[in-house]
């Protein structure tokens, strides 16, 4: 079991297909576009919201820790 490890480990195998695995592909500049003004768009509706009551303000929460 430990040669079969070792060479395992040595191949590259196991690290190339966690970079395959977990690869996430760049987002071109007009979905960071998009994304942004989506962003936007929401947060201005939830202002909205907020100022005329339709909407209860909730405390903000404390970041998780471990």
């Amino acid at each position: 079991m430990r040669r079969f490890q070792r060479r395992y480990q040595q191949s590259g195998r196991g690290i190339q297909s966690k970079k395959v695995r977990f690869f996430e592909p760049r987002l071109n500049r007009t979905k960071k576009r998009a994304l942004a003004l989506r962003r936007n768009r929401k947060m201005e509706q939830q202002e909205y919201l907020l100022k005329t009551g339709k909407l209860k303000e909730e405390p903000k929460r404390k970041p998780f820790r471990r």
